[in-house]
């Protein structure tokens, strides 16, 4: 495949998986919730492995710095190796949710594939908890991750940079819309 191909169908599989034709509702249903937490002063934890705690990371620092929605991202190495070294790898999500999490949060699970056994152990636990499921994911449409959940945005891709890319989008998109507005002062 010639370089300029390749290019157009890398991006044209952005623009096919970015507008599947029930996103807009699930992204208002995703902000109507998340407004509903913050207003109830309760959190959002999100959880990734990898690019996908990064993703994390970042839609929790724009929750709460730009639309004042208190949020969690779980990367730091110190709570990730206690955790992954008391109770197993498979068991930190969980772990840190027992932690962390309260009745009336809800939690954000990210995992492209939809098969990180402690992304779906973590989803698991949360329900068990009574916390609200949000799950983000790809690969197949009938994956683990997506079964738990009560939003839940599928990519139909198998490309992790796209999918990661569109969640990406989707997040940022549901903290915008919290906002508002697209364009506004970060101080």
């Amino acid at each position: 495949m010639i370089k300029e191909e390749f290019v157009k169908k890398y991006l044209n599989s952005h623009i096919e998986n970015l507008f599947p034709h029930d996103i807009s509702e699930k992204i208002i249903q995703t902000s109507e919730l998340l407004s509903a937490v913050k207003k109830q002063g309760n959190k959002v934890l999100f959880f990734g492995n990898g690019a996908s705690a990064a993703i994390a990371s970042h839609a929790a620092l724009d929750f709460t710095k730009q639309a004042k929605v208190t949020s969690m991202a779980f990367n730091d190495a110190v709570l990730l190796t206690a955790f992954s070294n008391d109770y197993g790898y498979e068991h930190w999500v969980e772990h840190a949710i027992n932690y962390y999490g309260n009745n009336g949060d809800t939690g954000v699970f990210i995992s492209s594939s939809g098969q990180s056994q402690n992304i779906i152990t973590g989803a698991q636990n949360a329900r068990n908890k009574g916390l609200y499921i949000i799950t983000f994911s790809g690969f197949e449409e009938d994956n683990p991750l997506k079964s738990i959940g009560d939003i839940n945005f599928w990519v139909n891709s198998r490309a992790y940079n796209v999918i990661e890319n569109i969640h990406q989008i989707w997040l940022m998109g549901i903290c915008d819309l919290i906002i508002g507005k697209m364009e506004y002062s970060v101080k």
